[in-house]
């Protein structure tokens, strides 16, 4: 389990710095003033071209790749909630490089995400205890009846 563990930081790393990139160059972009094919295709082509938008969605890749290698290697109950860090992460990365003001109501939120996710880690743990126990006491029994 710790390896998955580890590989699901370095992907939430990932996906936070993808995020920040994002967010850079979505607002290099500019507002859209309405919608129409020749605003359409601009904000395609500043997309396409920015930078920050191509880094992100790199990042955003690799994040991705993590993500297909953990539900390869885990139950999806277990990994996939555990995704739900990469908020924390992602706050943390909005503070640090966007010098965004994160709220005490959005840190209790934060906490709260992170007590989740603490709680999905302990029942795998537990769900593994109670295999390998069941696996020893099985064991032990056909000896018995031997």
């Amino acid at each position: 389990m710790a390896k998955l563990i580890l590989i699901l930081l370095v992907a939430l790393v990932f996906e936070a710095i993808g995020v920040v990139y994002l967010s850079k160059g979505i607002k290099q972009v500019n507002d859209v003033p309405k919608i129409g094919a020749v605003e359409i295709a601009r904000v395609i082509r500043s997309g396409v071209t920015n930078i920050n938008i191509i880094l992100g969605i790199f990042f955003e890749a690799l994040f991705f790749a993590g993500l297909l290698v953990l539900m390869s290697k885990g139950d999806v109950s277990f990994v996939w909630p555990l995704t739900s860090l990469s908020f924390v992460m992602t706050a943390i990365a909005a503070k640090l490089f966007l010098d965004e003001q994160i709220v005490p109501v959005r840190w209790a939120g934060i906490l709260l995400i992170m007590a989740g996710a603490a709680l999905i880690t302990w029942s795998e743990k537990n769900k593994k205890e109670a295999r390998s126990a069941s696996v020893t006491q099985s064991d032990a029994s056909s000896h018995l009846s031997l």
